[in-house]
């Protein structure tokens, strides 16, 4: 019989999933998840797996089901849980803000700001939250639960209003929907049930999860970059290079083909999309030896 695992995490299931399993590859560890189970499997005995919907996964923390989870923010504050942030996850390329929750209305609507609203019908699945924002602000609206295809609802003048999630907005503007205003920022949070925080060893695998998931967000977009340069030109090449941190130069040992010159190796990490017009440049600045190679996380 198997021994019970540490710790007991939430993958979150859907549009964060794949994004998920990928991030948890480069932090080093191998997620397999199959259609047919709700529990992937995971080449660490210490961690039980669970995939869940993002919406409910901080009720289910909360109350002990779970120990841990990667989850929005959004949905924590919907939900009201008490969850202990271990850290952000911003798995976005395009915003690094992560995502927003904005009151939408139809590009022709007359509708200019949220106090326009009044006896109007809005639809979300943000409910809670919605709910909270227009009573605070004294506008009696009434608010629906949408199982979907929102955007639809308000394009088609089912609602006089929506409130989505969207990252650059470019989406909502397409399909001819103005926003009026934000409601709630939110990005992915691996959280933690303050029962799971407070014991030492479950809280020394969540900080070893979250430093490793840090660092591979960190290496998103950056490459390695390693070369030589003899000394004489070493100041010029260094100077081409847009390092995360200033680069490493080590000593070449002496060899006789390089006709008893001094050479130097530089290491760096920079942006993958500079790559391309930057090694052309250290070629002609007298660098040679290129070598590019990808990052799986950068601590």
């Amino acid at each position: 019989m198997s021994a019970e695992p540490l710790l007991r995490l939430g993958i979150p299931k859907g549009s964060l999933e794949k994004a998920t399993l990928d991030l948890f590859a480069h932090a080093g560890w191998s997620i397999q998840a199959s259609s047919r189970s709700y529990f992937p499997s995971i080449d660490d005995p210490l961690i039980r797996c669970c995939l869940m919907r993002p919406q409910e996964m901080p009720r289910y923390i909360e109350a002990g089901a779970l120990d841990a989870g990667i989850t929005g923010f959004d949905w924590v504050v919907e939900n009201g849980s008490d969850l202990h942030v271990v850290c952000d996850l911003v798995y976005s390329k395009v915003s690094r803000q992560g995502t927003r929750w904005v009151l939408v209305v139809r590009e022709d609507s007359a509708v200019q700001r949220p106090e326009d609203l009044a006896g109007g019908r809005v639809s979300t699945e943000l409910v809670g939250v919605t709910r909270r924002w227009f009573a605070e602000r004294g506008i009696d609206v009434e608010v629906e639960f949408s199982w979907g295809a929102t955007e639809a609802k308000v394009a088609e003048g089912l609602v006089d209003a929506i409130v989505d999630v969207t990252e650059t907005g470019s989406t909502l503007r397409a399909n001819k929907l103005r926003i009026i205003a934000d409601l709630l920022a939110s990005r992915p949070q691996l959280v933690a049930s303050r029962q799971a925080w407070a014991d030492p060893a479950r809280r020394e695998k969540l900080e070893q999860i979250a430093l490793l998931l840090r660092g591979a967000l960190e290496a998103r977009g950056q490459v390695g970059l390693k070369l030589n340069v003899p000394a004489e030109l070493l100041n010029e090449v260094i100077g081409l290079l847009p390092s995360l941190t200033a680069p490493t130069v080590a000593h070449l040992a002496p060899v006789p083909h390089l006709a008893g010159r001094t050479w130097y190796s530089v290491e760096a990490v920079i942006a993958e999309t500079t790559v391309r017009d930057l090694i052309p440049r250290l070629i002609r600045a007298g660098a040679s030896g290129i070598i590019e190679y990808p990052l799986n996380k950068v601590i």
